[in-house]
């Protein structure tokens, strides 16, 4: 593709856009600080407990409605071997709300926790809740490639640069923009992502729609025309799969720090909960067009386009399906402002798991290592840990250029391994260090011993129906809910039986090394309190002094 100057030139716009706003809202926060009575970590991390409904429903759907959301939906749709059965994200994501407005919202916000990790840190202790935290810590690290990829089909498509340099060039300004802007400026641009989104995509859907170069969406939903039906065909041995990736998609986004955030940043519980259920909707609509656009795609005349034939899917470009189809059939300012608002968006999902992966690093791993750290050095490290973890997110992109393969991966592993540990510490009182510890295992043991063909990890323990496929296993058995099923039980097991063993004084009580006999919940009631490390580690986030 050739150099695309005004493609360029808009998303530079949009680029300092994002970044004017993020420092803009930095600013803004610092004022915020002045005047706020409930701590630093409130006001950097929840915005001092102040979003309102609308922002909320803004900043809840723009996170998860970011460019991998669509240019990855498309790419599903379009993907031959797929199709729409394979690309339920919308579908899955409402109901990722559904259930989080019904179940988790208000025992979150009525404690007035500050993330994920508070419950834990007040029943289980900050060493165990350090440990447990390495799990979310290593899921927003792999969600890092899946916005980045995004960003860098957008780029490539404007430059004519390889994929990977793209990706390499939106890693850098992302990384940048995220040393320089602050906590609260998330918010913000979440709003303006999610506007520029919504008006990009329904501007753009109906020119593709008019276009005259693709067969009746009708025909080639059942039929076989420039290639396999759109709709997609789920095969009997997949179905297990399918449900499995199903759950994991929808049920496992309720282990991630970054739908937490939004809820518990709410002026209420009551809010809290609407977030959660307007957002259910508000993502369905927002599916609809990339499902359109990579329908097109499918049925589509490549010989009748610019483009030419063969296909993007043959041409190994299946994951630039919609910026393709953007810009071979739509009017070049369509094609740019949908471009670049793909992007901005992009952009802004980067810096929110970039922001969350240092958060938990910096307050849960870094400050149990070391107990006492100054202002400077916890300045430098969450700096550096931006650095860092940006670097390893966009390595991870060298192992599949497919923005579906890490969300995927990243939400399997909040499934599987932290899902059976947050509805314990919520709902199960009797749960206990031991049970966490033990269900952590099993789960990650599991986990790993079923196999990755994306990390090259062969499949050991291998459930019925698993088979080999050009040289890799293929698990048709719902593997990833079996592990999760198999963590939550052995919480629950591990639990009970060790608070038999001492309280019955089965067991002696010098054995008893996380306290189960005498265990009380000593925090306070009005929601977790954090040391001053971690009160550092906040408010250095938002200085972008040098």
């Amino acid at each position: 593709m050739a150099l695309h100057i005004s493609g360029l030139i808009m998303m530079v716009i949009f680029y300092l856009l994002v970044l004017g706003i993020g420092i803009w809202a930095s600013l803004k926060s610092k004022k915020m600080e002045k005047n706020s009575a409930g701590g630093q970590m409130e006001v950097s991390f929840l915005a001092n407990r102040r979003v309102t409904l609308a922002v909320g429903v803004f900043t809840m759907t723009a996170t998860w409605v970011g460019g991998a959301f669509i240019i990855g939906v498309a790419e599903t749709v379009y993907d031959p071997t797929k199709g729409l059965i394979w690309a339920l994200i919308p579908l899955q994501m409402s109901v990722s709300f559904i259930i989080g407005g019904l179940f988790f919202a208000k025992p979150m916000r009525d404690k007035n926790y500050i993330t994920m990790m508070d419950p834990f840190q007040r029943k289980y202790g900050k060493t165990l809740t350090g440990l447990l935290a390495i799990i979310p810590f290593i899921s927003e690290v792999m969600w890092v490639p899946v916005t980045l990829i995004s960003l860098g089909v957008t780029l490539s498509i404007f430059s004519d640069l390889p994929l990977s340099l793209c990706i390499w060039i939106s890693a850098a300004v992302a990384v940048v923009y995220t040393v320089l802007g602050g906590l609260y400026s998330v918010a913000f641009t979440d709003v303006i992502q999610l506007s520029l989104v919504f008006c990009s995509l329904w501007l753009g859907a109906p020119f593709v729609l008019a276009s005259d170069v693709y067969t009746d969406l009708r025909q080639t939903a059942f039929n076989h025309t420039f290639q396999a039906p759109w709709l997609g065909r789920l095969e009997p041995d997949d179905v297990w799969i399918w449900i499995d990736n199903f759950l994991a998609m929808s049920v496992g986004n309720l282990a991630f720090q970054d739908f937490h955030q939004r809820t518990l940043s709410s002026s209420s519980t009551a809010t809290a909960r609407m977030i959660c259920f307007i957002a259910a909707g508000v993502v369905i609509v927002l599916g609809i067009p990339p499902v359109l656009i990579g329908a097109v795609a499918a049925s589509t005349d490549w010989n009748l386009t610019s483009y030419g034939s063969p296909s993007p899917y043959e041409r190994g470009q299946a994951a630039m399906a919609l910026p393709i189809i953007l810009l071979h059939l739509t009017p070049t300012a369509v094609f740019v402002v949908g471009m670049g608002a793909i992007a901005g968006a992009a952009m802004s999902s980067t810096d929110s798991c970039l922001l969350a992966a240092t958060s938990i690093f910096t307050t849960n791993i870094y400050t149990l290592i070391r107990h006492q750290v100054s202002e400077r050095e916890l300045q430098w490290v969450i700096r550096l840990s931006i650095v860092v973890v940006g670097t390893v997110g966009t390595s991870l992109t060298y192992l599949d250029s497919r923005t579906l393969a890490f969300w995927i991966l990243s939400s399997d592993l909040t499934y599987t391994v932290m899902l059976p540990q947050l509805i314990c510490i919520l709902f199960v009182g009797s749960s206990s260090a031991y049970g966490a510890v033990a269900g952590y295992v099993v789960a990650f043991v599991m986990r790993v011993l079923c196999g990755e063909p994306v990390f090259n990890l062969p499949a050991i323990l291998r459930f019925p129906g698993c088979s080999l496929e050009d040289g890799v296993y293929v698990q048709r058995w719902p593997f990833k809910t079996t592990c999760m099923l198999s963590s939550l039980v052995t919480i629950l097991v591990f639990s009970y039986a060790t608070s038999l063993l001492f309280n019955k004084g089965i067991l002696p009580e010098r054995w008893d090394l996380f306290r189960v006999k005498t265990q009380e919940e000593t925090a306070p009631a009005d929601g977790a309190k954090l040391g001053e490390n971690d009160k550092h580690a906040s408010e250095l986030m938002l200085d972008t002094r040098c």
